[in-house]
């Protein structure tokens, strides 16, 4: 969860920090940024191609890319080397990541079927739903306290939703 005040900003030998941004928010921008290209290059994918890309389709495609810039990370890190030894130091990881991996798939297939089927906007906008009921039930179940400006974070999601349902196509 976002905490300001927690994060520390990565800072320099003499004490500056990279512009001002706390690692936190530099996340938060690049995760907002990701967010807006991916929905553009899904909504031109589907506009452009004579052929409309179903759900597995594009999601096959996505998960080929992943195992391709995951497994060049892993040779040039040599990470590789290191999680055989530790799958095989501890072998019931295995399970672990296997019924993980199953629950991703099954989330993936309902996230690309909602993109291909209903548009990548419908998509973000019932993700970010899903987050938000997440972090109420975080509250509410656990309770887990948010700041004030937590609160109006929450609250301004809550209002763009419903300002999207009320005058969005």
């Amino acid at each position: 969860m976002y905490k300001p005040g927690k994060a520390s900003a990565v800072t320099h030998d003499d004490g500056s920090s990279i512009m001002g941004i706390g690692v936190g928010e530099l996340l938060l921008i690049m995760s907002l940024s990701m967010d807006g290209l991916t929905g553009a290059v899904q909504e031109r994918l589907r506009s452009a191609a004579a052929n409309k890309p179903n759900s597995s389709e594009m999601m096959k495609t996505m998960n080929l890319f992943g195992i391709g810039y995951t497994f060049i990370g892993l040779m040039l890190t040599g990470e590789l080397y290191y999680f055989i030894q530790f799958t095989a130091r501890h072998p019931g990881v295995l399970w672990k990541i296997l019924t993980f991996s199953v629950a991703s798939a099954l989330g993936q297939f309902f996230i690309f079927v909602m993109v291909s089927d209903f548009g990548p906007l419908p998509c973000s906008v019932v993700t970010t739903t899903r987050k938000f009921f997440t972090v109420l039930a975080s509250v509410l179940l656990f309770g887990n306290v948010l700041s004030s400006l937590q609160w109006g974070g929450a609250a301004l999601v809550f209002i763009g939703l419903a300002l999207d349902s009320i005058y969005g196509k």
